[in-house]
């Protein structure tokens, strides 16, 4: 399963998002087994050293924990995954009402627009 990437900012970075979208969707659980660096540069199709950069970065953020020997792990630490969950929705918020107020769009209209869409 190769990933699409898109030319607008680094593949690396692209990966360290999508894993952390994994994780918070759920679909990465903590304590799971991350695979191999290889085995993971062959399922997304990348170079080997585009996927060590990647784990460096999720070491870096506290989202995965190496254990010599044995290979690198999601991050038992349920705070640093709700860190993670809050920091995600701040920023799609922010980059959110940024877009929609280049528009001229004020919040009120927004939050009108939103409540009438989501129901609530």
């Amino acid at each position: 399963m190769t990933v699409d990437f898109s030319r607008d900012k680094p593949i690396y970075t692209q990966l360290v998002e999508k894993i952390c979208g994994d994780i918070i969707r759920g679909n990465r659980q903590l304590g799971d087994k991350m695979p191999s660096v290889r085995e993971y540069a062959v399922e997304v199709g990348v170079n080997v050293n585009t996927v060590q950069r990647v784990y460096k970065e999720l070491e870096q953020m506290r989202l995965t924990e190496t254990k010599r020997g044995q290979g690198t792990y999601i991050t038992s630490d349920e705070s640093e995954i709700s860190s993670l969950r809050e920091h995600t929705k701040e920023k799609i918020v922010e980059q959110f009402f940024h877009n929609v107020t280049a528009f001229g769009f004020t919040k009120q209209e927004i939050i009108e627009q939103l409540q009438k869409h989501g129901g609530d």
